[in-house]
């Protein structure tokens, strides 16, 4: 699987942008703040429908514009296809297939999966348990696009009963027998939606823990052993199995015995909401004792187990490296080049040509004042024009 042509409109500071890709190494090289990111973080956009550097979209378009448009063609053991989204803030966004509109823009999820390590990934290792139960379900997602589904519903059923809990606990008085069994329809609601997600990610650590300490083993041989362990809200003596039926009883359970905290403090206390993947390095978690360059190998220990992960379904994902290399030391430098050299498609952000290995040889793409340009000292040839060479017509606005 590789991207073979990116086009913009209104996204991030590119009014417009054609960018022609092909398979191997990719570089788009330029000082900061000249939109090399923007533009690597369009193609995990139509991979992820989300940005990992916003949590809304609204950044995402560019200032004065309505809209943003991201099109990808995609190439797929020999198959072609064109994903265009419509990013549309405040309202809901479109989405087409090879020029045709789907119902939802999650239904083409899957069909460009990517994996992208950036500065911010640090909050892997360093960050709030948040930062890592989204790693754990957008790596389910992208394993398995029904998980979107698992967990739009999810969030729904919380949303709900938090909001019920909340109601409860502003009257300052014990709940009537209304909002008890209101309560119990919502907590059977969670304990079917959170065990199916409780499950998933039970499995999911289960398969990524040798691919974290290999990774990790192999660009910081000289330090510890990484591992993971995944936490759940329901206790630490309770014994989790991926059955669905068994782990929904459980989650009932403990809902059970935290309703009366629950109506007091007027939210959710258990579910996979409040578990957390707990990160060891040696007998230590790693958030707090790892060194700087430890945590940086931990987050790309992370990323490249979610990789190995992906490429062991059937496909090599769109490796994504932005302004990575310039904070590694020359040892993990040449380690993690060597690591994803083999990639089927890899896209490297620098800000100077030093700072891309010379283990990874290319294309390169100068950025500056919105202008990405080949550079003909490393220019192979392109790929992508016959998915993309014609414009399409989109409510009165060229595309192409």
């Amino acid at each position: 699987m590789h991207v073979a042509h990116l086009s913009l409109q209104d996204f991030r500071s590119y009014a417009t942008a054609e960018v022609p890709l092909t398979p191997g190494v990719t570089a788009f090289v330029g000082p900061n703040g000249q939109g090399k990111t923007n533009l690597v973080e369009a193609i995990g956009y139509v991979a992820a429908h989300g940005s990992h550097r916003a949590a809304t979209d609204a950044p995402l378009v560019r200032q004065g514009a309505a809209r943003a448009i991201v099109r990808a063609g995609v190439v797929k053991d020999d198959r072609k296809a064109l994903i265009e989204l419509e990013i549309n803030p405040g309202k809901a966004n479109r989405a087409r297939l090879n020029r045709s509109p789907v119902p939802r823009p999650r239904e083409i999820l899957g069909m460009l999966r990517t994996v992208l390590f950036a500065p911010e990934d640090l909050s892997l290792v360093k960050g709030d348990p948040g930062e890592r139960r989204r790693y754990m379900d957008e790596l389910l997602t992208a394993r398995a696009p029904r998980f979107a589904g698992v967990r739009s519903d999810y969030e729904r059923v919380l949303k709900q009963r938090n909001a019920l809990l909340k109601s409860a606990a502003a009257h300052r008085r014990s709940p009537g027998p209304e909002v008890l069994a209101t309560l119990d329809v919502w907590d059977t609601h969670l304990a079917r939606t959170g065990s199916e997600l409780l499950a998933a990610r039970l499995e999911l650590v289960a398969a990524l823990r040798p691919l974290v300490a290999r990774a990790y083993a192999e660009l910081a041989p000289h330090s510890g052993i990484a591992d993971l362990t995944y936490r759940s809200s329901l206790g630490e003596g309770v014994e989790l199995s991926t059955d669905r039926a068994q782990l929904a009883e459980q989650l009932l359970g403990g809902v059970a015995e935290a309703r009366k905290q629950e109506l007091e403090r007027g939210v959710s206390l258990v579910g996979p909401h409040r578990d957390e993947l707990v990160l060891r390095l040696g007998d230590l978690p790693a958030r707090g004792y790892a060194s700087h360059g430890e945590s940086w190998s931990f987050a790309l220990a992370l990323r490249l187990a979610a990789f190995d992960l992906l490429r062991a379904d059937g496909d090599d994902p769109v490796l994504i490296l932005d302004d990575v290399f310039a904070e590694l030391d020359a040892g993990r430098r040449s380690r993690l080049a060597e690591m994803v050299a083999p990639a089927e498609q890899v896209l490297i952000t620098a800000a100077v040509p030093a700072d891309v290995p010379a283990e990874l040889t290319g294309t390169t793409f100068a950025v500056a004042d919105g202008d990405v340009v080949p550079s003909p000292a490393r220019t192979s040839g392109t790929d992508g024009d016959a998915v993309l060479g014609e414009s399409a017509d989109d409510g009165g606005v060229t595309l192409g």
